[in-house]
């Protein structure tokens, strides 16, 4: 970051001010001193409003004018002044309530007044006096319901936003300085004049007294300042410290909350501190004074602002004048900071040290934070497009870029290692790579990445330049070219490379004396700047100390310019110095490049050296791409260009600069970027020219070619050639636009002129011309104006403005039907693109781009249209083979084999039917086509379905192709091995049911096949068809049904057994014993032996036993529990029929051929 005072406000009659509160959204000042002065102030180019915009004056211009983009960091004069009347005494607190936007204020004497604002004017609202003490502190809490007012004598005060009062408490033998609200606003924080810490709940209960590690004496240590940022903006990142204490021996004891037990300790070296949080927690400001000596020796007081980051890191100093700093505040942007002095208030800019970079020519990646967020949100936004590409990260340490692609320094939480990763313009990662050590600044380049902790620099080529024999022969040599980490004490002598070591060897050894400050590489040469002033000169890609230099100064940043001749140097006050390398001469004799090789050096003394210039207050700066002599800086809020260290006039600017090429600078307002973050808009990228450029312009415009010929003669570059030649080709003067172009080096703009020169009429050159510049619409005029449409339309269809194109031929005069077509279809063509299938098919369909069309109709689902496309297509063209293959992949087989057979393509037709599993199709296209291989690949597949014992699957297969035999025998058998199994016998019936079916669809096929003949005949003819082809045996044939009738009476029996219907049951069981053959004789018996027993039908029962214990499947343990159960029985009961009339049962069946239903009845013969 850097910092710079930039405006001082007097108040009348020297009178001291002793607070100032700024931390208001609507850039409201209150500034409150002796003698009861309150004032509210607002200057007119507050912050807290956007500031500028790329509509105020001409970007290009350069010193005065209007205000332009990014002006609002230097305010003007105050747009308000207004003195609030209601204090005697000094006003010595004063806090913001941003919430209900209130102001409250105390003086001396322990008034305290809440002020509002009412139509532009501030008015008083409430006032209190206690009458017994002063006010010590006050403070709203995070939301502005509720303040917390605290007394010297130890009262407290808490109240509501409308006056009333919540609670009051009196801390006895307890004299209060400071108190602060938590983050949460459940707990109140309170500092003692003794130098204790005590935590209180937001009801007034003490709870916890907070430790203090600050005091190095026994006796009492005072607080200074107490401040806990209350996270209203979110965090950096998760649990950062965001609780300062400051103590009167100018510590700093900083806290992640009252509960952290291991604080950071900051010693600032300075007394009469005051301090405050900035907007987001981000920065704290410390001031106070130090004692300094002069040139003179003497020792004075000085008035200093020292800035931290939360982990107590420092960042900056900004010396103030006057006496003493009485009172500090951020403004609400945090870009700002007011500082009460004496009699004074002085306005000083922060330069924050944005997370952001530029490359790619047109992307702008930058990060910012939510507060409902713990995680980095990155944003790559392409500012010519407008497209955004958003990544989360854990906590990103850094980014930096070349070219087309950017580095990402990143530290994940789940690990301890550190992560470099290559992304490109859309944020997605090319090369990844994790390291042991944390990176304190890091450089990219076209192949390689440096990174660099204090000590330790990584040398990691991310991408390979090619395969040559120099990179074969490295690679022999070493392990892994494309890493190298060495340790900065290592290289010591000229000429000398580095080591090869791995992070963990080299974190054994004893940190340097002298860290790494700041790094900058180039495809040639790596620059290492040390904090004691030491820079490393290497040469790559070999890295190769080459020289070491010296400076006077302790430098914090370096930037290389494009051809690695001069090195940009700033110090930590903002001063940029030049440094221009030279390469240093070795004496031959050195013999190796690792380190600890024996080495014989002798340097020639010849060096770098620095140039006879400085600047004060530079914050940025930016080399030129293609002059190692240009270059952009910021100072404060002006721009300065510089072409050999002669500077041009100032531009007024605020802007991050984010490229400088072609005479062009391109800057980001990223200010007024991070205040949306999300939606940033392009008038916030701006463009500005250098003098050079404007002043070429405006010789061209005003003065002439020849004189503006001698002035980029004189200041060349390719750019104002490119100018020139532009002005000769507008003026038809090709021999000045040839010289032009050639020292342009412009090879395509050569060509034009090539061509342009063939041209014998004027006015072709002219459109052309304006063609070449873009002035299409001018060019088209005119070739109009010349009575060529003809050319004009010729020139629209060279730039594809298809548009314009139908235009012109439907206006008659041009063109003919066939370009037409061409036109529409081409104009088809730009919605196709776009995925605006319905527009592309409208116009495909007037060109007769069938091809074009029918994809459409595919991707829009218009099956129906896509038919129509077919039946226009003519025979035998390949179109109808695509759109069959369109209709087989959305299952439409009867449309794809349409298409198939108008094509001729029968086999394909078949093919599909198969894949898509209609066989019956197939079958019948086979047949009629005379497609004799239909029935091995129906054979083929039924075999692979068998194999895979998918047989239902092969039954449907069969039934689909009308192989009823096939189907009827598979399903017989998968019947039979169920019965077998002993299955449910419901599903084998169900097995039997179907094969009879299937056998009764054969009969009925092989009848039809003979055609419509006389009845009689043609079920002769059937019958005989039906031997000569059966595959299957006769007695299935005949008695398809018998499997079914076996299983039916199988399950009738027991139903009506378990119904009660044990007669029926005995009946049917009777009837089922005439299906041996079907069901197993044991099953059968022993079904009919217990039904008649059950229903005391003995003499059936005892035959049935008879039955079972002569099967000569049964065993004979079998049998004799079959002998010793008809023994236990029929001891008790005699065998008989259990009638009076003796019968024997019959049951007779019927079958109902034309229904297929069987039915039965059950009758008794005498």
């Amino acid at each position: 970051m850097f910092i710079y005072l930039s405006k001082k406000i007097a108040i009348p009659n020297g009178v001291k001010l002793r607070t100032v509160a700024w931390n208001n959204d609507q850039g409201w000042i209150a500034c409150g001193g002796e003698e009861g002065l309150l004032k509210v102030l607002k200057l007119e180019n507050a912050s807290g409003v956007a500031s500028g915009g790329a509509a105020g004056g001409d970007p290009q211009a350069g010193g005065g004018g209007n205000r332009r983009p990014g002006e609002g960091l230097a305010p003007s004069n105050l747009s308000m002044n207004q003195t609030l009347e209601g204090h005697n005494g000094a006003v010595v607190v004063s806090t913001w309530n941003l919430q209900h936007r209130k102001l409250t204020t105390s003086d001396e004497h322990g008034l305290i007044i809440v002020w509002i604002l009412y139509k532009g004017i501030w008015y008083e609202e409430m006032i209190n006096n206690r009458n017994k003490s002063v006010v010590a502190d006050m403070q709203w809490n995070r939301d502005g319901t509720k303040i917390c007012i605290a007394y010297e004598d130890g009262a407290v005060i808490v109240g509501s936003v409308d006056g009333n009062r919540l609670w009051g408490k009196e801390l006895k033998q307890t004299l209060l300085t400071h108190v602060q609200w938590s983050p949460d606003g459940k707990n109140i924080l309170f500092g003692t004049a003794e130098g204790e810490l005590q935590m209180f709940d937001n009801t007034g209960n003490f709870m916890t007294k907070v430790q203090t590690y600050c005091n190095d004496t026994m006796g009492t240590l005072k607080i200074a300042a107490l401040a806990w940022y209350n996270g209203l903006n979110g965090y950096m990142e998760p649990q950062v410290p965001c609780l300062a204490v400051c103590f009167e021996n100018g510590k700093i004891q900083i806290m992640r909350d009252d509960k952290d037990l291991s604080p950071l300790i900051i010693d600032t070296n300075m007394r009469h501190l005051k301090m405050v949080w900035n907007n987001n927690g981000s920065i704290l400001a410390v001031s106070g004074v130090q004692y300094a000596r002069s040139a003179q020796g003497e020792e004075k007081e000085v008035s200093v602002v020292q800035f931290y980051d939360p982990f107590g890191q420092y960042l900056r100093s900004l010396k103030v004048p006057g006496k003493r700093i009485t009172s500090l505040s951020w403004e609400y942007s945090g870009l700002r900071i007011a500082l009460a002095v004496d009699s004074f208030i002085y306005f000083a800019n922060i330069r924050p040290d944005y997370k952001w970079t530029f490359f790619g020519g047109d992307v702008l990646a930058y990060s910012f934070h939510r507060p409902e967020r713990s995680e980095t949100i990155l944003v790559f936004w392409n500012t010519k497009t407008g497209e955004k590409y958003t990544k989360l990260i854990h906590k990103l340490l850094w980014i930096t870029s070349f070219g087309d692609f950017c580095l990402l320094v990143t530290k994940p939480e789940e690990t301890p290692q550190y992560i470099l990763t290559v992304a490109n313009a859309i944020g997605t990662a090319v090369e990844t790579k994790y390291i042991d050590f944390e990176p304190k600044t890091a450089v990219i380049t076209k192949t390689h990445v440096f990174a660099a902790s204090s000590d330790i620099v990584l040398h990691w080529q991310f991408k390979m330049t090619g395969s040559t024999k120099l990179i074969a022969l490295d690679a022999i040599r070493r392990k892994d070219t494309r890493e190298r980490l060495f340790h900065i004490d290592e290289v010591t002598v000229i000429g000398e490379g580095v080591g090869d070591s791995t992070a963990l060897e080299l974190k054994k050894r004893r940190s340097t004396t002298d860290p790494i400050a700041s790094i900058a590489a180039s495809d040639s040469a790596l620059l290492i700047a040390r904090q004691s002033g030491a820079l490393h000169h290497f040469a790559l890609p070999s890295v190769t100390l080459e020289n070491k230099y010296s400076l006077s100064f302790r430098p914090q940043s370096i930037v290389l310019n494009c051809n690695s001749t001069r090195l940009a140097i700033m110090d930590m006050a903002g001063i940029l110095k030049i440094f221009e390398l030279e390469k240093r001469n070795v004496v031959s004799g050195f013999t190796g490049g690792m380190v600890g090789a024996g080495s014989m050096t002798k340097p020639v003394e010849t060096g770098g050296k620095l140039l006879d210039f400085e600047r004060k207050d530079v914050w940025d700066i930016k080399w030129a791409d293609d002059n190692p002599e240009l270059f952009a800086l910021m100072e404060k809020t002006r721009m300065y260009i510089f072409r050999n260290l002669d500077p041009e006039e100032p531009i007024t600017c605020s802007g991050y600069i984010c490229n400088f090429n072609d005479l062009q600078i391109k800057a980001a307002l990223l200010d007024d970027i991070m205040r949306e973050p999300d939606s940033p808009s392009k008038d916030l990228m701006i463009h500005m020219e250098t003098k050079t450029l404007r002043d070429t312009r405006n010789i061209l415009s005003q003065v002439g070619l020849s004189d503006a010929l001698q002035f980029v003669e004189d200041n060349p570059h390719p750019r104002l050639w490119k100018l020139v030649a532009d002005a000769a080709l507008e003026q038809l003067d090709f021999a000045v636009a040839q010289k032009a172009l050639v020292r342009a080096v412009d090879y395509i703009g050569l060509q034009f002129l090539k061509r342009l020169q063939k041209l014998d009429d004027k006015v072709k050159q002219r459109a052309e011309i304006a063609a070449y510049f873009g002035q299409f619409e001018v060019a088209e005029k005119l070739y109009m104006d010349a009575d060529r449409k003809d050319l004009a339309i010729d020139f629209r269809v060279r730039l594809g403005d298809w548009f314009r194109v139908v235009q012109l031929i439907k206006g008659g005069g041009g063109g003919d039907d066939v370009m037409l077509e061409n036109a529409w279809s081409c104009i088809g063509d730009h919605y196709y693109d776009r995925q605006k299938w319905s527009q592309a098919a409208t116009y495909y369909a007037q060109a007769r781009n069938y091809e074009k069309l029918a994809e459409c109709y595919y991707i829009l689902e218009e099956y129906e249209n896509l038919e129509r496309v077919m039946e226009n297509v003519s025979e035998n063209s390949l179109l109808l083979r695509d759109i069959a293959g369109k209709f087989a992949t959305v299952g439409l087989s009867e449309l794809a084999v349409k298409a198939y057979v108008k094509l001729g393509d029968v086999k394909a037709a078949v093919d599909t039917c198969v894949h898509l599993n209609q066989w019956n199709t197939a079958v019948e296209l086979a047949e009629a086509h005379n497609f004799r291989e239909i029935e091995d690949l129906l054979a083929k597949y039924a075999t692979y379905l068998l194999d895979e014992d998918r047989r239902l699957n092969a039954v449907e297969l069969y039934r689909k192709a009308n192989y009823c035999q096939k189907s009827a025998k598979l399903l017989f058998e998968m019947a039979h091995e169920a019965a077998k199994a002993n299955k449910n016998p419901v599903r084998v019936k169900k097995l039997y049911v179907l094969a009879a079916l299937e056998v009764e669809r054969y009969h009925h096929v092989t009848k039809m096949a003979r055609g419509d003949a006389d009845q009689t005949s043609s079920a002769l003819d059937g019958l005989l068809a039906e031997d000569t082809k059966n595959t299957m045996e006769t007695g299935v044939l005949d008695n398809a049904w018998r499997g079914a009738e076996a299983f039916h009476f199988y399950l009738l029996a027991q139903r009506q057994f378990y119904n009660g219907d044990v007669d029926g049951a005995v009946k049917t069981a009777t009837h089922l014993c005439e299906y041996e053959d079907m069901i197993d004789a044991k099953i059968l018996f022993s079904l009919l032996a217990l039904v008649s027993f059950h229903a005391k039908k003995f003499g059936i029962c005892s035959k049935a036993f008879i039955k079972l214990e002569s099967l000569p499947s049964s065993s004979e343990e079998e049998t004799e529990q079959f002998e010793d159960l008809a023994l236990s029985i029929f001891t008790k009961w005699i065998p008989s029929s259990g009638s009076k009339n003796p019968s024997r049962n019959v049951l007779k069946l019927r079958f109902d051929g034309s229904r297929h239903v069987l039915q039965w009845d059950i009758t008794a013969e005498k």
